[in-house]
């Protein structure tokens, strides 16, 4: 199964004049990642990037003067998302900005079958939350030291590693399972007879002198009725174990 978790940074808040203005993806395999990235920065297209915006991502309307336009690179992204399932934290929003990019081109919408939201998955899963990125990392014990701003690969690399541990973890989809050893020629099988022998030294007393000669003078308090008694078992006046019947 195919699944590309992915993360946008935009000029703004609003789609539908805001723009994109850098794509990040990590591709999974099975929910195991294989390595392949694509990281994108894209020119807004005369679009300036909000204060706020460049409060939380660090883009500057110079870093983008001489990138791609969202045309120029819609190629590259459509090859690499192919028909993957598209996952994202707060997709709402990531796919709104891509819906009005493709939009734009004329290009159909993504479907929203193909869409997880990661964001839904842990409300789902932690009801109490909080439920940020941050949060989640600090939750499953994820290193989140080098986001200090937000950056789009870096964000869907963490969010690769939660929407793991949202999923059940490592190792319930990573394919450790072990098959059992056949096996050697002779070699008693799980679930066969069992056949013990002797001990050659038999094991040291558990009890010590005194608490037998506590549990004898019980016995004896309570009489022939003791149930002790009963399981074969008796003791002799100096509190030692008696053979068994």
């Amino acid at each position: 199964m195919r699944e590309i978790i992915f993360d946008t940074e935009t000029t703004g808040l609003d789609s539908r004049e805001d723009r994109v203005i850098e794509l990040g993806c990590v591709e999974l395999d099975n929910r195991f990642p294989t390595g392949r990235t694509l990281h994108l920065f894209i020119n807004p297209e005369g679009r300036p990037v909000h204060p706020d915006a460049h409060a939380v991502h660090g883009i500057s309307d110079a870093d983008l003067a001489d990138k791609p336009t969202f045309a120029e690179i819609l190629e590259d992204f459509l090859a690499f998302i192919e028909d993957a399932k598209l996952i994202a934290h707060n997709a709402n929003f990531d796919i709104g900005f891509i819906n009005a990019e493709f939009d734009r081109l004329g290009q159909p919408f993504v479907d929203p079958a193909r869409v997880v939201d990661t964001l839904a998955i842990a409300r789902r899963k932690h009801p109490m939350g909080p439920n940020s990125l941050d949060a989640l990392c600090r939750r499953y014990g994820i290193d989140n030291s080098r986001r200090t701003k937000h950056g789009a690969l870096l964000d869907a690399e963490l969010l690769a590693e939660v929407y793991i541990e949202l999923a059940g973890g490592k190792q319930a989809t990573f394919g450790l399972e072990v098959a059992p050893a056949k096996p050697a020629e002779g070699e008693r099988q799980a679930g066969g007879p069992v056949t013990l022998g002797s001990r050659v030294r038999p094991l040291a007393p558990r009890l010590s002198p005194a608490e037998r000669q506590a549990h004898a003078a019980m016995v004896a308090e309570i009489g022939e009725n003791a149930l002790w008694l009963k399981t074969g078992h008796g003791m002799s006046e100096d509190g030692k174990q008696a053979e068994s019947a």
